[in-house]
């Protein structure tokens, strides 16, 4: 609309230099002819603002027409500009030259109506009449200025956001202001103007009923057939009411049928359009729309009004009443935008619109307050300037409903119009055509029904009028019908029960071929990928049963989506049920998943018929539980093939524990804020990056293991489940630790992914052990490695982008340590003899080159130490430039070692040994770097990185020292015994450092190792006394490792969870001692080799005597450690025992075998009563838990006879109690053995592969050996003793448990005999051929029964003889 200040400009021009009738006229025409494609909106807009401001200040001319003349011309001026505002709006949607023409033609009528409202306001008799008519004609001045402000924009951007909307709301204003004008005007002729109200109203929801894309009521689809039913019935007694009271002249009742009439047929058009809305958005192919967060066309209708209220508030000549009018209609519209915005506000979950939202709000309120006072202040006193204030304080308020109506209506916001399919489209067609017939037929008849009321004595329009009512009536019927018919998702239930009734035929085809053994066998595609796809699709079958019960009971509109939806998923479900089914090879298990597929879909179809008759009608509760039982029937259908689906999967590897622990892992990650760290970035990045390398290589063994031994994939991808469980963790803690959060944030993304990648390799892992020859398999367990493998290259590079320095410190370090671990096979090789140069090379050929790269590595150790205080891409270079010449370097002296010739092995262990020492130096130095990067300079780990420098410094020197001195053979044995003095002094500080170890060790292999010690030492004494060079490199080169190995072995063991505080002090104080001890006897030995007397001989002797009280003590106290258990390995007795406790193992290993075994799956009978299954399984668990706890009795009776003193403890009788010895192991061994028979037999048993028979024997073999197990036991031992008593018990447990097996095999053996129903033959040559065959097979058994009896009988004998002799006299 113009602004202010051109709206008082046109009137001063106007009101100055041309009559006010003459000016509009001449603005309509120049509107007229420059109109143009979108600018004739514009220029229309100009005329119409004319107009408003004649209205606004001319006086009126002189009328010189009668009333009846005036309001004639006025309705049809009102019509022509109601049906070019019509125009308008259906041009909007055309060419640009059809928007001119229309504009200009809506300009024309305007200016038309304008002059007979002019004129009409001429007739009316008072002042008060005049003002209300020129005050109507204002707001028709306003709707038509924003109607073609409205086609403008449209005209100008089709696609803007509610310019549709926008415009539709502009044209009802116009109608809407319209029809209060012919109302006010026509007051003195009841009984027209409603029916011109009506006619209006009729060509206003005309429109509906265009393109029903959007919902028009919030109308159920049977909510609608009631409405059109009640409004059809209203419609009825109208019409009847119209015929009789125009008959009878009765004008006033007359009017109020014709408006009743209307309102029906509003009623009946608003429920035919949203039923087609509804039918059209119901199509599957069709997409609902979206209601949007506001309704802009509210917040239209409320700037409109509160615009329209603020002019009446500043017009000079409105009265009081007005003025109150206008305050009042202000005060409503603010208040609803408000509430509007609140709500709003509320339903958002963008904060920046939420925020606007509110302030909008507050604006509003704020300008609308202090309007509100101006108002109270005029009504006070109508003064100049009180009105001046009011006008002032409009212009915020306009301002801030106009910016809030400019950010409602932000695409954002709006709703969304449904997309309606062509078939939806045709589905709509019968509805629509039904409702514009009756809105046509209804509209002439109400026409008829106008000339009849003025003249109803005129019989063809009487004859006119009953065929406008005949076709009414005919068109309701029709919509009705029509309605009815269409109703959502009918047919789409119909086309899903034909689907579904095909895939029931083909699930029965492929029955048949079962049932013949005629399945043929998918083999383009693997069984776990059919077991998925199935698992999949009965899923999501089960997530689609309560939408579509919902949807039948009561929402319409999404019954033929869900029906669709699941009708799409059976065709699916019949090629993977049926593959799985093709690959089982039990055929029982082939029959269980397709009759189950078969049940669900038979239960699908029934709940289909139930949807379709209940229809999505909520009122329709009879049907509503027949559809309830419908979907609980599905619903079991779909856990019972789920069942099934579980076990079979189940027995894929067993892997879906594993599974469920990576799943678990996965999901801490995400749990909420990690706990307080307990260290540092870089420790959490140490140990992820430990464990991703762990899960890289172990996918890497997965990939072989696959193609050579696919049985071991089970233990690989165990280990992957355990390092990704240790991974998560630390990967949390890492990302928690990280800056900046983004690269926090990628860390744990990325380690999630890897998660889903184990997950992926752990179930085809699976897969392949159960099919180990499925080559399709094996191909996706390879892809799946694969993608493991690069997925861990993607959390090493997060995890590098977090700490780049450290990073490159952890790879330095593992570099190092393959270095290392390539030293130490070097110094194998040596050791052995084999290493020797590939050319004729002397070691001066490589001295230089060795020297310059130590010197290198030198300034590179300095860069490192460096590196630890500035920023992390130097570190990372220092870290990568160290690590790449540490690897030169001992390749350089690698060669030169080789270069020195094998016959010189032990020289060449002194280079290497350097090499090591330089080696180990510079892992621990990058170690104390990566730790101390970062640190402040007072930090704890700067002094741990400037002792480790010191070292490394030390060693570097070392290996100098040794280069120089290798080919001097006067000095290269005392060079080797400083480098191990100094190898030696550095191990104590790791000994004697409070870090435990990662793993523990026995005691055993601690006193193994004192062993080497004492070999060590007595080579020391001996290259003291002769001071050759080749004795002392060689005790350099054994006491290097001796005292490496002795003080691993100590600290291992002495940290195992069951040594105590005080023997853990004893053992590290001893090892202390020990190597202390070996070092004063080394640097004795170094001052011998200066300066070789007798004198400094002679207490070698004394020094060496320390080292061996030094490992005396370290023995005792590794016997401390070990307790009672310390025995001689080489004693019966002991033999015996373990023995027994290995027994034991073995059974308690086959008992968890039995515990993971279930019964083979039977298909269900409806007498099914025995459970033999259940209960072999229970007994041969429990005869499996008795003799374990009698093999474990046994162990302490046996010794408890040795603390007794009556075996091992008098020489005389060591020769008996070995016999015995042996006679309680063999029985021991027996009772295993038979118990392993039990657990296969059983086993066996319940897979159907094995007779009950067996399970018997198997049995009584256990029952057997547990007695020999109990008089072996009992020769030596005190009867009344505690262990006596608890072995006792023990035998009379395995004896019941085995009791216990044998009666329930031979109920099920006789059950089974006695169920056997014999088929005897009728006809006499029959009859006595299956005697003579019975008699046969009875005599066969008898004779196989005397073979079975004598070739037990020759075994026992053939045991009897290799008996201990208390064994055969107690059974004697």
């Amino acid at each position: 609309m113009p602004s202010p200040q051109q709206q008082v400009m046109i009137g001063q021009m106007h009101r100055g230099h041309m009559p006010p009738l003459m000016a509009a006229k001449q603005a309509a025409a120049a509107a007229t002819q420059t109109i143009a494609a979108s600018q004739n909106a514009a220029v229309s807009n100009k005329n119409t603002a004319a107009h408003q401001q004649l209205v606004q200040s001319c006086k009126l001319p002189p009328s010189s027409k009668s009333f009846q003349e005036a309001q004639s011309e006025l309705n049809q001026a009102a019509a022509d500009l109601n049906q070019s505002a019509g125009e308008v709006v259906h041009a909007t949607r055309g060419q640009s030259g059809e928007l001119a023409a229309a504009s200009g033609k809506f300009s024309d009528d305007f200016d038309e109506f304008l002059d007979a409202g002019i004129e009409m306001a001429g007739q009316a008799q008072t002042k008060e009449d005049q003002i209300q008519v020129i005050g109507n004609l204002k707001n028709i001045s306003m709707a038509s200025s924003k109607l073609l402000l409205a086609a403008k924009s449209l005209s100008v951007d089709p696609g803007a956001p509610n310019a549709k909307n926008l415009l539709a709301a502009a044209a009802r204003a116009v109608t809407e202001s319209i029809n209060q004008l012919i109302t006010l005007c026509t007051q003195q002729a009841p009984g027209q103007k409603e029916c011109d109200n009506a006619l209006r109203e009729l060509e206003t929801v005309k429109g509906m009923l265009d393109n029903p894309n959007e919902p028009v009521s919030d109308l159920s689809y049977f909510d609608c057939i009631e409405s059109v039913m009640e409004n059809s019935k209203v419609l009825g007694e109208s019409m009847a009411g119209i015929s009789q009271n125009a008959k009878t002249g009765d004008l006033l009742v007359f009017g109020e049928c014709v408006g009743v009439a209307s309102k029906a047929l509003c009623g009946l058009t608003e429920a035919a359009a949203q039923a087609a809305y509804l039918v059209g958005i119901s199509d599957p192919n069709s997409q609902a729309g979206h209601q949007g967060l506001v309704d802009p066309i509210q917040f239209a209708r409320a700037n409109q009004a509160i615009q329209m209220a603020c002019q009446n508030l500043v017009d000079p000549a409105s009265s009081p009443s007005q003025v109150l009018s206008a305050a009042t209609i202000v005060a409503k519209h603010t208040s609803a935008l408000c509430n509007a915005c609140r709500i709003a506000s509320s339903k958002t979950a963008n904060p920046v619109a939420k925020r606007h939202f509110v302030q909008s709000a507050k604006e509003v309120a704020n300008s609308t307050a202090n309007l509100v006072k101006t108002i109270k202040a005029l009504d006070g006193d109508f003064s100049d300037d009180n009105r001046n204030k009011c006008r002032i304080a409009t212009a915020p308020l306009i301002e801030a409903v106009e910016n809030l109506t400019a950010f409602a209506s932000n695409p954002e916001f709006v709703s969304i119009p449904a997309q309606i399919s062509m078939e939806g489209t045709r589905a709509q067609e019968p509805i629509l055509i039904s409702a514009k017939t009756m809105l046509e037929s209804s509209s002439l008849l109400i026409k008829t029904a106008r000339s009849l009321a003025i003249n109803p004595k005129d019989p063809p329009t009487w004859s006119v009028l009953a065929g406008h009512s005949h076709t009414v009536s005919d068109s309701i019927k029709s919509l009705i019908t029509s309605i009815r018919d269409k109703a959502p998702g009918q047919r789409e239930c119909d086309y899903s029960i034909d689907g579904i009734n095909r895939c029931i035929r083909d699930i029965e085809q492929a029955s048949l071929a079962a049932v013949s053994q005629n399945l043929a066998t998918r083999d383009d595609i693997s069984v776990e990928a059919l077991q998925e796809q199935l698992t999949s699709v009965v899923q999501e079958i089960g997530h689609l049963i309560d939408p579509i019960a919902t949807a039948a009971r009561g929402e319409a509109a999404q019954l033929g989506h869900k029906v669709t939806q699941l009708a799409s998923y059976f065709e699916p479900l019949i090629l993977a049920a049926v593959g799985v089914a093709s690959k089982m090879l039990d055929h029982q298990q082939q029959m269980t998943v397709l009759d189950q597929t078969k049940t669900l879909a038979e239960s699908a179809l029934q709940m289909l018929y139930a949807a379709k008759e209940g229809g999505g009608n909520p009122k329709a509760s009879h049907t509503h539980d027949a559809i309830t039982e419908a979907a609980q029937l599905m619903k079991e259908a779909v856990d019972d093939i789920m069942v099934t689906l579980n076990e079979a999967a189940s027995e894929v590897g067993l892997v879906g524990g594993m599974v469920d622990s990576i799943a678990e892992a996965l999901s801490k990650l995400d749990e909420g804020t990690p706990p307080d760290p307990k260290g540092t970035f870089v420790d959490y990045q140490t140990t992820v990056v430990k464990y991703s390398k762990a899960i890289a290589v172990t996918a890497q063994e997965m990939m072989t293991k696959s193609v050579t031994n696919p049985e071991e994939l089970g233990g690989l991808a165990s280990q992957m489940t355990n390092d990704y469980g240790h991974l998560a963790l630390q990967g949390r803690m890492a990302a928690a630790t990280a800056e900046p959060e983004e690269i926090g944030f990628q860390i744990k993304t990325r380690v999630q992914d890897l998660g889903h990648g184990c997950i992926f390799l752990v179930q085809k892992a699976g897969a392949l052990q159960i099919c180990p020859t499925d080559s399709y398999t094996k191909r996706e367990l390879i892809e799946c490695a694969r993608a493991v493998t690069e997925k861990v290259s993607l959390v090493l590079s997060a995890l590098q982008a977090g700490n780049k320095g450290t990073q490159a410190c952890i790879t330095a370090a593992s570099a190092v340590s393959g270095i290392i671990a390539d030293l130490d096979t070097t110094i194998m090789f040596a050791t052995a003899g084999t290493l020797n140069a590939e050319n004729n090379e002397s070691f001066a050929d490589h001295r230089e080159n060795i020297l310059k790269t130590a010197k290198a590595l030198v300034e590179d150790t300095k860069l490192l130490v460096s590196g630890a205080a500035s920023s992390q891409d130097k570190l990372a270079q220092a870290a990568q430039s160290s690590a790449a010449t540490i690897t030169q370097l001992a390749e350089v002296v690698k060669l030169g070692a080789a270069s020195l010739g094998s016959d010189d092995p032990e020289t060449q262990v002194v280079l290497i040994n350097a090499i090591k020492d330089v080696a180990k130096a510079l892992s621990d130095l990058i170690g104390a770097t990566k730790g101390a990067a970062s640190k402040p300079a007072d930090d704890p780990s700067m002094y741990q990185l400037k002792g480790a420098a010191k070292v490394m410094v030390t060693n570097v020197t070392s290996l100098l020292k040794t280069v120089k001195a290798v080919e001097d053979e006067a000095t290269r044995g005392t060079r080797a015994l400083e480098a191990t003095i100094e190898y030696i002094k550095q191990e104590l500080t790791v000994f004697q450092s409070k870090e435990v170890p990662e793993k523990t060790s026995s005691p055993e292999e601690s006193i193994r190792m004192t062993k080497g010690i004492t070999m060590a030492t007595a080579k020391a004494v001996a290259a003291g006394n002769s001071c050759r060079q080749e004795d002392v490199i060689a005790t350099a080169n054994l006491s290097r490792k001796a005292v490496a190995d002795m003080l691993t072995a100590c600290k291992q063991a002495s940290y195992h969870p069951d040594v105590s505080e005080d023997v853990r002090a004893r053992a590290l104080r001893f090892g202390t001692e020990c190597t202390l001890g070996y070092l004063e006897l080394l640097e004795h030995v170094l001052l011998i080799l200066q300066k070789p007397t007798p004198e400094l001989k002679h207490p070698l002797a004394a020094f060496s005597k320390r080292v061996a009280g030094a490992v005396t003590e370290l023995i005792q106290t590794a016997e401390a450690m070990k307790g009672t258990e310390w025995v001689d390995p080489e004693d019966p007795t002991v033999i015996a025992e373990t023995e027994l406790l290995g027994a034991a193992a073995s059974i308690e290993a086959a008992a968890k075998k039995l515990e993971q075994l279930k019964p083979r799956a039977k298909p269900k009978q409806a007498d099914e009563t025995l459970d033999f299954e259940e209960q072999i399984l229970e007994a041969a668990k429990s005869i499996a838990a008795a003799t374990s706890a009698l093999v474990k009795s046994a162990s302490a009776a046996q010794r408890e006879l040795v603390a007794q003193g009556k075996v091992g403890a008098i020489p005389a009788n060591a020769v008996d109690d070995g016999q015995w010895s042996q006679g309680l192991i063999s029985a021991a061994r027996m009772v295993a053995a038979a118990t392993s028979n039990l657990c296969e037999a059983a086993n066996a048993s319940v897979q159907g592969h094995a007779s009950e028979e067996k399970l018997i024997s198997s049995a009584k073999q256990v029952a057997a050996s547990t007695a020999q197990l109990l008089v072996a036991c009992k020769v030596k031992a005190d009867q009344d003793s505690e262990a006596m008593r608890r072995l006792q018990a023990a035998g009379n447990a395995v004896k019941r448990a085995s009791d216990n097996l044998v009666r329930a095999a031979q109920k099920a053996a006789f059950g089974k005999a006695d169920d056997d129903d014999v088929v005897v033959k009728t006809k006499f040559v029959g009859g006595i051929a299956q005697i003579i065959a019975a008699q046969e097979e009875m005599l066969k058994k008898e004779r196989e029964l005397e073979e079975a009896r004598k070739k037990l009988a020759q075994i026992r004998q053939q045991q009897y003889k290799f008996l201990p002799t208390e064994l055969r006299e107690d059974e004697g």
